[in-house]
This record gives structure tokens, sequence and C-alpha cells, in this order.
């Protein structure tokens, strides 16, 4: 088994999971909630905590609760990350703000966040010790705390022509790195690893966390729209400060970064405009570099996972083809 069909296979039970758990009243709450669920996505999360849990020798559907609960999480993020980032499409579809508002969208969010908990704590009824189930729960709100953190940084940076590079590793780490760091432990710990492998594992996601929003980074600018199901440029023109626009900045002449910065942040800006900008950033050498860096946390990730007591051969297999997954894909 490949790792998309694994993906496929771990969608399968944790949106069955979620439609049958997400629901209520009024009915507009609920369909808001769950349309970005229903637009599809990776969920790499939830495919993390399933392999994980296999890897030390547990059952996948004995982590489904908690894998549930690191989709919803998830998708919280991204609804209320588009109504900041006033993005129009996530997942080829209209955001959740465009077509039910921003109120009822930032109500859909909490109520995901919520839900998330309730459901991680249906571990219990799978067999999970009581011990086991509250540090889960400790650490996916922990989790949830340092993303808040993340996105805080994102939005003052900004503001910022400063930023170094290293703040910026700082910032995804915590926005990006967190949640899929707290996959990777979460999933091992419901199925009863020991202190030294949930240490590995949590070394494993952030690594393959931090180098995920890298490429996301570079498929911001250089990737395709069709296969994104989302607008390239979204970055350039927020003014966000990502690893390529800071790396261009530090290396382009004056006259060069100076156009660059002109284009960052402006909305108003034409495609033309944002193309140009792209390729000024090419030319900085940041894309080479960014690539390289990816590379290298993957490399990292892999030393990790191979130091752990493997229980399933195919999962450790399919955990290192995710793993380069992260730097590979296209979307």
């Amino acid at each position: 088994m490949r790792i998309g069909e694994y993906a496929r296979h771990v969608a399968g039970m944790v949106d069955s999971y979620i439609y049958s758990f997400v629901k209520g009243r009024p009915a507009e709450l609920y369909e808001a909630s769950l349309h970005l669920v229903k637009a599809g996505g990776k969920r790499l999360r939830p495919t993390i905590a399933a392999l994980t849990c296999r890897l030390v020798g547990g059952c996948e559907d004995t982590v489904i609760p908690a894998a549930s609960a690191l989709e919803l999480i998830h998708v919280f993020t991204l609804i209320h990350d588009d109504i900041m980032d006033r993005d129009d499409m996530r997942r080829g579809v209209p955001t959740v703000h465009v077509v039910w508002g921003e109120p009822m969208a930032i109500t859909a969010g909490d109520l995901l966040f919520a839900k998330a908990l309730e459901s991680a704590a249906g571990l219990a009824e799978r067999g999970v010790d009581a011990s086991r189930v509250v540090e889960v729960m400790r650490r996916l709100a922990k989790a949830t705390a340092i993303v808040a953190e993340g996105q805080a940084l994102d939005m003052l940076f900004e503001k910022r022509e400063d930023v170094s590079i290293e703040e910026y590793m700082d910032m995804i780490r915590r926005k990006t790195g967190a949640l899929i760091e707290a996959s990777s432990t979460i999933g091992g710990l419901a199925c009863g690893a020991s202190r030294g492998d949930v240490e590995r594992l949590s070394a494993y996601g952030m690594n393959i966390g931090v180098a995920f929003q890298i490429q996301d980074d570079i498929l911001g600018i250089y990737g395709s729209e069709e296969r994104l199901g989302k607008p390239v440029y979204s970055d350039l023109r927020e003014g966000k400060k990502t690893l390529l626009t800071i790396y261009a900045l530090k290396h382009l002449d004056e006259d060069r970064a100076q156009h660059v910065r002109r284009v960052l942040g402006r909305r108003d800006a034409s495609r033309s405009e944002y193309e140009a900008a792209a390729e000024l950033i090419r030319e900085s050498g940041a894309l080479d570099y960014a690539r390289r860096l990816a590379k290298s946390l993957v490399e990292e990730a892999l030393s990790s996972l191979r130091g752990i007591n493997v229980r399933d051969e195919e999962a450790f297999k399919l955990l290192e083809e995710l793993a380069l997954f992260v730097v590979e894909r296209e979307h």
C-alpha cells in the first residue's frame, strides 16, 4: 500500500466518525462547520496519528477519535485563517465566511474546537487508559494555543520589514509544526508508546511540520492554482513574511529588493506585478535555499523515526514515504 491509498483509508474512517459526531442544530451552523471537511483535503494529521499508533504496536481503530479531533482543530484554524486573510477559496470551494458570513464562520470554528476536545475524550471508550486520554487532551489544547501564538506572530510580521529567518522559523514551528507534532505524539501516546519513543515521534512530527510549511510557502508563489484549489500569490498580496521573501530581501540588490517590497502587501497589484516579484525572488536563490532546507528537515525527521522501537514495518515504511511526500507534493 502507498501513502496516498492509506491516507484515503484513514480519511474514510475519520470522515465517517466526524459526520456521526458533529451534528446538531441549528442546521446552518453545522453545515458551515463541515463545509471544508466535505471539500476534501489531505487528512495529513489523522494519517500521521493512525500510523504512529500502528508503529508502536497499536490498532489504528483505537486512535480514530483523536485523529478526528486533530482534523477538526485543523479545519477550525483554516476557517479563521481564511477570515483573517480575506481568502475566497479553499480546497477548491468558496470559503466558509464567503458562503455563510464572518459571524457564522467564527462560530463554526469555535464549535469545531469544542467538538475536537469532546471527540478526543472518546479514546476512553476505545480502551485507552485514562491517564493517557488526559495527556492526549492536554497536548491537543497546548498545541492549539501554540498555533494561536504562531498565527499572531505571522500577523505581527506583516507590519515589519526586519523579520529574520530565525524569527520566521520560530513562527512556523508554532503555526504549523505544533499541530503536526501533536499528531505524531498523540498517535503514539494513545497506543502505548514509551516516553523515549514519544520524544522521537515529537521530533519526527515537528520536522516534517516545518518542512510542510516551507513547501506551502513555495507552492504559494510557484504552485498551480488548479492543483492548490486556491489562488497563488496570496502570500505576496497579504504581505506575508515567508522564508522566500525574507531570504530574497536579504540577498537581492537594493533596486530589485525595493521592487519586491512595492508588491508585498499590495492587494491591488496586477498579476504581472506579482509574477515579476516571484521571478526576482527566484533569482535571489530563495527557492533553491527553501528546497534545501525542507529536504534537510525531512532527513532529520527520518533519523528520529529510525530510532523508534518499530512494531509495524508497513507503518514505518508509510511514515518514511509520508515524510518524503511533504517536500515533493504539488498541492
